[in-house]
C-alpha cells in the first residue's frame, strides 16, 4: 500500500449519462471518469460538485471503480455534492463504505496494513465559493473541524477537495503550510482554509512543486485572464 496514489478532481460533474458523437449512444459519465482515472493510475480519487442526488455507490466494472457520492435530493438545490472514485480492489479494504456528512463533506477510512492495524482517514471537500454568505462558510468550516477533531491521532489524514481559495505566496507567514511555489494574493476564502491547516498542522502540497503556472490554478477571471 505504501504506492497508493491519490487526487483530488475539482469540478467533476457525474450526471448518469452523455451522449458520443460517434455512436449516440448514452455513455455514463462515471465510465468516462473512471477511463481517465485509469490512465493516470489513480487509486482514490476526490470529486466535486457530482450532481448525482441523494447518497449512493455504482460500480464501473469495466472501468475498474466504485463511485460513492452525497448530495442533497432531487427536490432540493443541487449546487455541491461530493463523492470519491476508489479502485475496485480497494473498496474491500474499506474500514466502512464512504459517510457523507452532507453535500459539502465525505469521509472515508481506509486500512493501509493488516498486521499493524494501520489506517488512513480520507477527506472529500467542496468548500462554499466567494460569492457564499458569511454564514455558510463558517459552517462549512464548522463541520470540516468536526471531522479533523474525530480523526484519531493515529491515522493518516488526507484532505482533499476544492476549497475555492487562493492561498497566495507567503511563504513565511504561513512556515509549514504553503511552499515555495504558491501563486497571487491570498483571499478571505484562504484565511479560513489556512486557519484551518495550521490548527490540526496541515500542508498545502500543491504549493509544494514547481509547476508551470496553468497547472497551479483551476480557474480565472473571465475578463481580466487573471
Amino acid at each position: 500500500m505504501d504506492d497508493l496514489k491519490l487526487v483530488a478532481k475539482p469540478r467533476t460533474i457525474l450526471d448518469p449519462t452523455s451522449t458520443t458523437t460517434k455512436t449516440r449512444r448514452p455513455k455514463r459519465r462515471t465510465a468516462l471518469v473512471a477511463r481517465e482515472l485509469g490512465w493516470y493510475g489513480v487509486d482514490i480519487a476526490a470529486l466535486s460538485e457530482s450532481r448525482l442526488p441523494g447518497t449512493g455507490q455504482l460500480i464501473e466494472s469495466g472501468g475498474g471503480y466504485t463511485f460513492f457520492w452525497s448530495r442533497r435530493s432531487n427536490e432540493e438545490c443541487r449546487k455541491a455534492g461530493v463523492g470519491f472514485a476508489i479502485k475496485n480492489h480497494l473498496v474491500g479494504k474499506l474500514d466502512s463504505i464512504p459517510e457523507g456528512v452532507n453535500d459539502h463533506l465525505m469521509t472515508l477510512k481506509l486500512q493501509l496494513q493488516l498486521s499493524k492495524k494501520t489506517f488512513a482517514t480520507i477527506i472529500s471537500a467542496f468548500a462554499p465559493t466567494m460569492t457564499n454568505p458569511e454564514e455558510t462558510k463558517d459552517k462549512f468550516y464548522e463541520d470540516l473541524e468536526a471531522i479533523l477533531s474525530s480523526v484519531p491521532q493515529t491515522d493518516k489524514l488526507l484532505l482533499l477537495g476544492d476549497f475555492n481559495a487562493r492561498v497566495g505566496k507567503d511563504h513565511q507567514a504561513w512556515s509549514g503550510i504553503i511552499g515555495h511555489h504558491g501563486i497571487g494574493k491570498c483571499n478571505s476564502n484562504a484565511l479560513l482554509l489556512l486557519r484551518t491547516c495550521a490548527t490540526y498542522g496541515l500542508t498545502l502540497t500543491n504549493t509544494m512543486f514547481r509547476l508551470p503556472t496553468r497547472n497551479k490554478t483551476s480557474w480565472r477571471y473571465p475578463r481580466s485572464k487573471h
